[in-house]
């Protein structure tokens, strides 16, 4: 265990390290590419979180990244309501965490579990998409809401304003950092111990005098208010919201960067959604037609060589060179 997160800690202090020096090497187009990848892998550590320490898959967790971004959309574009980047932020986190408190309070003291759990929230992800649509008068329908104003706030007297590449970028590869650096924390401590205790035995654990099904709920609250968090960024960022953005598709792809990435590991999830953002902008330039089926072609093969995800090959590489060096 302390090989383990001795590992973890130093690949997380690479990445901050490069996530430093990218605006150096990298223009105002790249920045903006990079600054949504990190916004989508925030996303995807949200899933890691919940999916990765429980073992239940959330198939609809774009639906509490749609609240999350058309509650920001809502209170920003009120010109009437004071601090609305800030407020508008904590709208989103509370506002997708009540959500899933609400329909995971049912679910989880209900005995909802498994597959049935995954059934459950594949249709909650499509209620909000619908709703979203139907709804035109608040959410905007089909063309969703635009014109968002990007996210400024004063620290100190000094104005703080996100609509430039460079600021945006430096705020959300912060956020990123924290976020994730505080779920593994939480994860490594006995509230992830008596999770993984849950997935591996939910009577037994419940037997040790562990409340499951409330240690599941407040997990899958703290995932949902981190996606709220992402979709508030993600259209400040992008300047509109659509009902795309809580879909079925969404819901999917974040799945996949999560296992593309390394289910379990948080930082893998990250660099999927990076890893995968990335090749979508640089093969759809030459080919948006193709990117679909390379998609595909490119998660087969990582489920087959790399069913730990991406983050596995440091893993690979250091116990094959070990394996070297103990050769005689």
């Amino acid at each position: 265990m302390i090989a383990r997160d001795r590992n973890w800690l130093l690949i997380f202090a690479v990445c901050v390290v490069l996530a430093i020096l990218y605006p150096f090497i990298a223009d105002g187009y790249q920045l903006t590419v990079i600054r949504d990848a990190l916004i989508f892998g925030l996303f995807a550590a949200s899933l890691d979180f919940f999916w990765g320490r429980t073992g239940i898959l959330c198939f609809g967790h774009a639906a509490f990244f749609g609240i999350g971004g058309y509650i920001m959309a809502l209170v920003t574009l009120n010109d009437a309501i004071p601090f609305g980047s800030l407020l508008g932020i904590m709208g989103a986190v509370t506002g997708a965490a009540f959500v899933a408190a609400i329909i995971g309070y049912f679910l989880f003291f209900g005995g909802i579990r498994g597959s049935y759990f995954t059934i459950v929230t594949l249709a909650m992800g499509v209620i909000c998409q619908q709703a979203a649509v139907s709804w035109s008068s608040v959410t905007g329908g089909d063309s969703g809401l635009i014109g968002i104003p990007p996210i400024e706030f004063d620290v100190g007297g000094t104005h703080v304003d996100l609509s430039q590449d460079l600021p945006s970028y430096i705020f959300v590869a912060a956020i990123v950092a924290v976020v994730v650096l505080g779920l593994w924390s939480i994860s490594r401590g006995r509230w992830g111990t008596v999770l993984t205790a849950i997935q591996d035995n939910e009577v037994r654990a419940a037997a040790l005098g562990h409340n499951a099904p409330l240690r599941l709920l407040v997990t899958f609250v703290l995932s949902a208010a981190i996606a709220g968090l992402a979709g508030a960024l993600y259209v400040c960022m992008a300047g509109l919201v659509a009902p795309d953005l809580s879909g079925l598709l969404l819901s999917t792809e974040v799945i996949v960067w999560v296992a593309v990435g390394g289910r379990g590991t948080l930082l893998g999830p990250v660099l999927g959604a990076i890893f995968i953002q990335r090749a979508q902008q640089t093969i759809s330039s030459f080919n948006p037609s193709l990117w679909p089926l390379l998609l595909g072609c490119v998660f087969v093969v990582i489920v087959f060589v790399l069913p730990d995800g991406i983050l596995s090959i440091y893993a690979r590489l250091k116990a094959l060179l070990n394996g070297r060096r103990s050769t005689p």
